[in-house]
């Protein structure tokens, strides 16, 4: 379970980081400014998925290894 989470949270932790650097320098990567439903507020979620990231990695560190 450990795991999982710090994976999740990497995952988000790349997400949130290209979403912030699409709309800062307009690279082509990252998922967050593909979908349409978040139109306007790319860097809202991309602000999101970095909190949700570090929620995750302690959330792991709170866990039991195993």
């Amino acid at each position: 379970m450990k795991q999982l989470l710090e994976v999740l949270g990497f995952l988000a932790l790349v997400q949130g980081v290209a979403g912030l650097v699409h709309e800062f320098t307009h690279w082509d990567w990252g998922l967050v400014q593909r979908l349409d439903f978040l139109d306007g507020y790319e860097v809202y979620a991309s602000i999101a998925l970095l909190v949700l990231s570090f929620a995750l990695f302690a959330a792991a560190e709170s866990r039991k290894p195993g």
